[in-house]
């Protein structure tokens, strides 16, 4: 037989809706409050010959751990 993952059901993504609008809701009625700042990191220059792979930290840990 052929199992296959369930589908995500519309009454999971639902409640993660009310769930989340319930926690903007709190967070925006508690007075003094601040929610904390997000360092970004600033993006990288574009690539001068074109193309979109850099080697990243990303990149060369997985690299690592695909090693033989």
């Amino acid at each position: 037989m052929h199992d296959s993952p369930p589908k995500p059901s519309r009454r999971g993504f639902f409640f993660g809706a009310a769930a989340t609008g319930a926690a903007a809701a709190a967070v925006m009625a508690l007075p003094g409050v601040q929610a904390p700042e997000v360092a970004v990191a600033p993006p990288r220059p574009a690539p001068e010959k074109g193309g979109g792979y850099s080697a990243s930290e990303h990149v060369e840990r997985y690299y690592q751990t695909a090693r033989v």
